[in-house]
């Protein structure tokens, strides 16, 4: 047989050791080599043209390595008629029946097609060569009946292993835990513990894992604990698996517990779990304890990659940290993790958080010098930071960068509703609308539904307002402080409070710190309601928030206050906005002193005295 036979580029390709000599003339190839090159063919006629080449090889016979490789490469192309063909040829082509691991080739190939019945009657195929299946090949059988449905697995286990007088092994089992797991039948994987046990069959870590982790996926981790105390000798894969499951219910105690155990044990947790535990010490605000926790792992050779720290300075910058943010930085460049977008985005956040923002640009402009291009976290974060700061020219100017950029803003509207919010914090309300309108061909659909909803608020039509809102957010919808500010001062001034104050979460609830404006409509209604005690609730929330009040926030609920006839709250308040440097209007200076006459009327005369101290405290304050 001579090259012309074959295609030949398919032959250059696979028989490279051949170049233009006749195959007579060539060394004779291994066996290994010809199950290789069946195995390159890219379609099964190939595979058997390949095949039956080798067999005019001068001294070269197929052995059952290369008819294992035919059919397994039959098998990914479904040929299974071709496979019991070359089956009944084998005894007589190479003096021996197929041995085991061709029959288990066969069963994961009918697996992957999803042919369960056939792949039972691998049994019948095994028997027609005079052979007794081995426990090995009732395992694979099992196996892939176990992943398609584990109640025709348990049924297989049954009546053909055990009906045959087959012994399962710690692997059968494992098989059976795992079918059973997966379909959260986890009482059964309890029972099946048992049976191992009543049958002095010791079971082996992977089986108790397995029911660990079920029970864990299952929220059952305190059960899961439990079984972990009845192991001789609990793995890696266990106590993994316990602490990422306290962690995802941040109980951190718990997690720590485990994780202290672990390391008692010899056991270092992966990098997975232990990145797991940083971040839920860092939402617990213990970023410090996270540092020693890293420390202990790389003290007892465990790795860390770029993902652990990354959480662990995330952690300090929402703690306000943001120098040790910078400090682990450094350190992490020096053990060869050299910082990438998510690390600057952290500490941009962090900076912008702390009102650093001259110091946040100044790391967006390194994040360009050091070569680490900006990302749609990176923008969107500056925007929310430097609007949400006052700081509109810059926002613009970054704004315009992200346009600029290969992605843009990847159809995501919340860098633009950051614009109009921080035009509304101005008082901007005008340019906010005109800035929403010019949005119109990046995000129609949105700014649809704003300008139907402002349009509506305007037409007193609030509830079908409220109904387009409701829709636009339970699709998913960001509604702009635009939206939010117009909603909430209808709905004050309709004396809704309830709703308006359910919308103002909302819009903390999307990262906006309320606009004063908006606080104050609030504080109105409720002033009106003679709410006057969750009106100071609210202004001390919203100034925790970073909202700060004005003239207009105080006088309302001095007013107020003295129209109650409660000096006490209104002179409180009134030293309040004497001590922001706020200057109380007329009609806020009127009432209390009204307030404070009627109170010495109404005082018996040795009152006098304190209540004229009281005034000249004010005038000189």
């Amino acid at each position: 047989m001579c090259l012309n036979s074959f295609n030949r580029a398919i032959y250059k390709r696979l028989f490279f050791y051949i170049q233009s000599n006749p195959i007579s003339t060539t060394p004779v190839p291994t066996h290994q080599q010809i199950a290789h090159l069946i195995l390159e063919q890219k379609c099964a006629n190939e595979a058997i043209k390949t095949f039956r080449w080798a067999s005019k090889v001068p001294k070269f016979t197929h052995t059952q390595s290369t008819y294992r490789a035919l059919i397994h490469k039959l098998c990914i192309f479904r040929r299974f008629d071709t496979v019991k063909q070359l089956l009944d040829e084998m005894p007589g082509s190479i003096g021996s029946p197929p041995e085991e691991d061709i029959f288990i080739t066969i069963v994961r190939g009918l697996g992957r097609a999803r042919m369960i019945r056939d792949v039972i009657r691998v049994l019948e195929l095994v028997s027609k060569f005079e052979k007794t299946p081995s426990l090995k090949l009732y395992n694979s059988i099992l196996d892939v009946l176990v992943k398609e449905d584990i109640d025709i697995a348990r049924q297989f286990y049954r009546k053909k292993m055990m009906g045959s007088g087959v012994q399962g092994d710690d692997y059968t089992y494992g098989i059976l835990m795992k079918g059973l797991c997966l379909t959260s039948r986890i009482g059964d994987g309890f029972k099946l513990l048992q049976v191992m046990k009543t049958r002095g069959i010791r079971p082996n870590v992977v089986v108790y894992n397995t029911l660990i982790h079920a029970l864990c996926k299952n929220g059952k981790v305190g059960r899961a604990r439990s079984l972990m105390s009845d192991m001789e000798m609990p793995n890696d894969v266990t106590f993994n698996t316990l602490i990422s499951a306290y962690c995802r219910e941040e109980n951190l105690v718990q997690a720590l517990v485990v994780l202290e155990k672990s390391f008692g044990s010899g056991f270092v947790p992966d990098v997975v779990t232990v990145t797991k535990v940083v971040e839920t010490l860092c939402n617990a605000g213990r970023a410090f304890d996270a540092v020693e926790i890293l420390e202990r792992v790389e003290g007892m050779g465990g790795t860390l990659d770029i993902v652990a720290y990354n959480t662990l300075i995330k952690g300090f910058c929402r703690l306000g940290k943001v120098k040790v943010g910078r400090h682990l930085m450094k350190e992490m460049e020096m053990k060869g993790f050299l910082p990438n977008a998510d690390t600057y985005n952290a500490l941009i956040s962090g900076l912008c958080d702390s009102g650093m923002l001259d110091s946040a640009l100044d790391m967006f402009d390194e994040m360009k010098r050091v070569g680490i291009d900006w990302n749609f976290v990176t923008f969107d974060t500056l925007i929310h930071g430097l609007c949400s700061g006052e700081k509109m020219e810059d926002g613009f100017k970054v704004l315009e960068l992200m346009e600029d950029s290969k992605r843009g803003s990847g159809g995501q509207i919340s860098p633009y509703n950051s614009i109009i919010y921080g035009l509304c914090k101005e008082n901007r309300f005008d340019e906010a609308l005109e800035f929403l309108m010019k949005m119109e061909k990046l995000f129609p659909r949105s700014v649809s539904r704003s300008s139907k909803i402002l349009r509506l608020c305007e037409n007193g039509s609030t509830d079908e307002a409220k109904k387009i809102y409701d829709q636009m957010t339970e699709e998913g919808g960001a509604p702009s402080a635009l939206v939010y500010a117009k909603m909430i001062q209808v709905f004050c001034q309709l004396e809704r409070i309830k709703e308006a104050l359910e919308l103002l979460t909302d819009m903390v609830g999307r990262g906006y710190s309320p606009i004063v404006s908006t606080v104050n409509a609030l504080i109105s209604g409720l002033c009106r309601q003679g709410k006057v005690g969750y009106a100071v609730k609210l202004m001390e929330d919203m100034i925790a928030r970073g909202c700060l009040p004005d003239a207009g926030s105080y006088n309302l609920m001095v007013n107020t206050c003295c129209s109650k006839e409660d000096f006490q709250t209104a002179l409180v308040l009134f030293l309040q906005m004497l001590e922001k440097g706020i200057i109380p209007d007329y009609d806020s200076w009127n009432a209390l002193v009204l307030c404070l006459c009627r109170k010495t009327v109404w005082s018996e005369g040795r009152n006098m005295f304190n209540v004229k101290n009281q005034l000249e405290c004010i005038m000189k304050t």
